[in-house]
């Protein structure tokens, strides 16, 4: 059975930039929505993702959790916690971490079948990988 529709932010935490997707409640699909260019300041960068939470009305962020390929968690998995609580302490909103093994992998295939190449690819890429961690942590849901 599937779990009440909500909606609901996909966040790709990246080092240079945070890929931000949506999703809303009357849909089961995640959509990219913006890419959020690093500001060097993290409080700074929180504060603008509040505000497309805020502007969407999202009822629940959802964030990718790099794992590696054996499930196992290593660095990167333990910034993107500590990140996501960071996240959590900002928002009103519950913050969830869910696996993001294989997102960017998936959105530069999307992305190549799409015939979006180079410079364009790389502006983009980034919400395309949330919208994937979104729509990964819908269909787990149902």
């Amino acid at each position: 059975m599937p779990g009440p529709m909500m909606r609901a932010i996909g966040v790709d935490l990246g080092s240079v930039r945070i890929g931000v997707a949506f999703a809303p409640a009357d849909a089961a699909v995640a959509v990219p929505y913006e890419v959020l260019e690093r500001s060097g300041t993290r409080a700074r960068d929180h504060e603008a993702l509040a505000g497309m939470v805020a502007e969407v009305a999202a009822e629940v962020v959802v964030i990718g959790l790099p794992t590696s390929l054996d499930g196992s968690e290593g660095p990167s998995a333990a910034a993107a916690r500590a990140e996501a609580g960071e996240i959590a302490a900002a928002l009103d909103v519950p913050v969830v971490l869910h696996d993001e093994r294989y997102t960017t992998v998936t959105a530069e295939r999307i992305l190549a079948d799409q015939g979006v190449r180079g410079p364009a690819r790389r502006k983009v890429v980034d919400k395309v990988a949330a919208a994937v961690i979104l729509q990964s942590w819908l269909d787990a849901r149902d």
